[in-house]
């Protein structure tokens, strides 16, 4: 279960990764391509090139965590942008739900 504060930094690496990479591996992902500390507590989230598997490295109390997601059907949203995009915990959560991020609407209250 993906337990981070609501309140955490997001972002999306909009380039595929090689889903073979673990803790070091994408570490260096996020040094690398996005240029975060991956100790700030902030979500690094990152796909596959066929977007059927997610994972979402993150920094939590001395250590850091992955929660992966890999799809039996279908992909996930491709996200555009430069090599990072930064996203809401909601926006994060309808991604992993197969929710379309780019198409939502509003409602007017």
């Amino acid at each position: 279960m993906l337990v981070p504060t609501s309140h955490a930094r997001i972002f999306i690496c909009t380039e595929a990764v090689d889903m073979r990479k673990s803790f070091s591996g994408l570490y260096g992902a996020t040094k690398q391509h996005l240029k975060e500390d991956p100790a700030s507590g902030a979500l690094f989230v990152f796909s596959n090139r066929l977007r059927t598997m997610i994972k979402v490295l993150y920094y939590d109390r001395g250590g850091y965590c992955i929660w992966s997601k890999r799809l039996d059907k279908g992909s996930f949203e491709k996200l555009f942008g430069a090599t990072k995009r930064a996203l809401s915990m909601s926006e994060l959560l309808m991604l992993i739900d197969g929710v379309c991020i780019e198409k939502k609407r509003k409602r007017r209250e």
